[in-house]
């Protein structure tokens, strides 16, 4: 009953939420306003609240521009958590733009959407993440081109990578600075999550959204931490394959310390 209720809650805020910034928002990115990329912060920020999100975050987003994040990916709640730590779009697959509730809130949050099976799109598609790195954005890439177990990070793809150094035929700065982050589900109600509970977060393969959704909302009070990494300055003449590996050593190697334990207080 008093899951059920808590549910309702959630619903009810996020809804309320939703209709009073839409308006705002979709005339904000009509005419181009920089306050298209604070709206979306301040409805994650909202949805972290009410879902009993608790944010950890190690080291610090870098304050220089133009920054490409490079992550590992989990779960839907990725989007939530990431979103409220800084404001920042999305890079997704095109299918995301199609689903119910969340293609719409994908759509609100100025997600570049991509098709990963369409190798002769690469080039268009990192252009137009170039373009928003370009317009000051900060730009997230779940570079495992999937979700994973919670428990492992998956071999990162390099295609859109590519997207630091397109960023720079249009530009007069010298690089993009790409930083590695990794998101760690930890504890639940305060208890650790371990191996065999971490998928309560994760939301991996064919898992059925739906009941994911309901049994992560229910539990009240989730902790993940989100690491930041050292930034990797990537110029026109700088490897993707090697930028993308460095990334991916760097977001196993704090996967595994915020998992053991390595964690500050929360955010909020």
């Amino acid at each position: 009953m008093i899951a059920n209720l808590r549910l309702a809650v959630v619903a009810l805020v996020l809804l309320l939420t939703t209709l009073a910034l839409l308006p705002v928002q979709l005339a904000a990115i009509a005419c181009r306003w920089r306050l298209a990329a604070f709206l979306p912060f301040l409805w994650q920020r909202v949805a972290r609240s009410v879902a009993g999100i608790r944010v950890h975050v190690v080291g610090t987003p870098v304050r220089e521009r133009p920054l490409f994040l490079l992550s590992n990916h989990q779960s839907w709640s990725d989007i939530t958590v990431l979103g409220s730590v800084l404001p920042l779009s999305f890079i997704a697959k095109s299918e995301v733009k199609s689903w119910p509730i969340f293609g719409w809130l994908a759509i609100l949050q100025r997600t570049v959407f991509v098709e990963r099976a369409a190798r002769g799109a690469t080039g268009r598609q990192t252009d137009a993440i170039a373009s928003r790195l370009n317009a000051g954005d900060v730009m997230v890439l779940f570079a495992e081109g999937t979700t994973s177990d919670g428990n492992e990070v998956l071999p990162f793809k390099t295609a859109l990578v590519g997207a630091a150094q397109a960023a720079l035929k249009d530009s007069d700065e010298e690089a993009v600075l790409v930083q590695p982050v990794a998101i760690a589900y930890t504890h639940a109600n305060g208890v650790p999550l371990g191996r065999a509970g971490r998928p309560l977060c994760a939301w991996p393969g064919d898992v059925t959204l739906g009941p994911h959704l309901k049994r992560f909302l229910k539990e009240g009070a989730i902790d993940v931490t989100v690491a930041f990494g050292e930034p990797i300055r990537v110029s026109a003449t700088s490897n993707r394959k090697i930028v993308a590996r460095d990334c991916e050593v760097a977001v196993r190697r704090m996967l595994a310390a915020s998992l053991a334990g390595n964690r500050q207080a929360p955010i909020a």
